[in-house]
């Protein structure tokens, strides 16, 4: 398969990204590559291979749960700036 310059701009815009004229080329070039390997991969029989699911053996060691002690909510608020007796209060983010 080959890229042309249509592809790459539609890639780009798709990606919303922005490339110079000469950087273009080089991912023109990256992309054709890329895209052979694809294709070398594609020739060969996989049948009879799982497939993989993780890169390595390694599982999650996870510790288990404690119950630990919290400051109290009195005491969380004085590190506020701005607070009422139950919350925080933080500037509007979201705008309408």
């Amino acid at each position: 398969m080959t890229i042309d310059a249509n592809t790459v701009d539609n890639l780009a815009h798709l990606a919303r990204l922005r490339f110079a004229e000469e950087e273009k080329e080089a991912i023109r070039t990256d992309l054709e590559k890329m895209v052979a390997f694809v294709e070398k991969l594609q020739a060969i029989d996989t049948s009879g291979v799982p497939p993989l699911l993780h890169i390595s053996d390694a599982a999650n060691v996870l510790r288990e749960d404690e119950v630990r002690g919290s400051i109290p909510r009195e005491e969380a608020l004085l590190n506020s700036p701005v607070a009422d007796p139950e919350f925080f209060k933080v500037p509007k983010v979201i705008k309408k």
